[in-house]
């Protein structure tokens, strides 16, 4: 059954967090098109804006859905490496978009890196080059996934929130959390407050590929899972608020 849990803040969170990652699907910059939807990323900005005023360091990985996936590229046809290498060129575009909002309308200092090298437009991944950033109070945007085929933005995710030593990853959806089927086609999907990590991957939930799911069991990680369309809601789960699901994997 759905875990349930009444108040109170969440594990290791009482006082908030103070680095994160937060994880954002490509579709969602397209507002459900193909392309940039200029009306999300202001106000996915404007989310991370509020939370580098209150001192958090904040590195973002963004998707490539709403141009390139490479998965429906290879059921067309096309060979998977060089489909996965065009998803990882379309993620890149978000990240610069994300970039332009953050400094022109928030005058937040904003640093894109990328794993495939592209230097007229991006710093090369360098993990202590983004830590130090972090540092500064510059929000790092991260592209290209980890730059090889055959591993997801979700995995890019989970292996930059641990290097760059994250406290939390923050899973923003389009759905308010897990949930033991989907909400948008199954009324009766009920939604977990906390699961492991161990049962996400058991049960076969639907929210990230179990390489990402792996990488955050074996090491620890946290995720937390939530409706990034609330507005507010970035600010919510970074404060330690009781809002998504948290899905950790318990000490011993």
């Amino acid at each position: 059954m759905p875990a349930t849990v009444d108040g109170g803040s969440r594990p290791g969170s009482s006082g908030g967090y103070r680095r994160v990652l937060l994880k954002l699907g490509g579709e969602m910059f397209g507002g459900g098109a193909v392309g940039v939807d200029p009306v999300v990323v202001q106000a996915v900005a404007r989310q991370i804006a509020d939370v580098v005023a209150d001192g958090i360091q904040v590195a973002v990985v963004i998707g490539g859905g709403n141009f390139f996936r490479g998965a429906q590229l290879t059921e067309g046809g096309m060979e998977r490496s060089r489909a996965d290498y065009m998803g990882m060129l379309a993620t890149v575009m978000n990240c610069l978009a994300l970039q332009d909002f953050l400094e022109r309308e928030h005058g937040i200092d904003t640093r894109v890196q990328t794993a495939i090298t592209m230097g007229q437009v991006a710093e090369p991944y360098i993990p202590r080059r983004a830590m130090r950033h972090l540092e500064k109070g510059r929000v790092v945007i991260f592209g290209a996934g980890v730059g090889m085929p055959y591993f997801s933005t979700d995995t890019a995710g989970a292996q930059r929130a641990l290097e760059i030593d994250c406290d939390v990853v923050l899973l923003a959806k389009g759905v308010d959390g897990v949930y033991t089927a989907d909400p948008k086609t199954d009324p009766n999907a009920e939604m977990f407050h906390e699961i492991t990590h161990r049962e996400v991957l058991e049960r076969g939930l639907k929210v990230a590929d179990a390489t990402a799911f792996s990488l955050c069991m074996d090491n620890r990680m946290p995720i937390i899972v939530f409706n990034l369309l609330t507005e507010g809601n970035i600010g919510r789960a970074v404060r330690g608020e009781r809002i998504g699901t948290l899905v950790s994997t318990p000490e011993g």
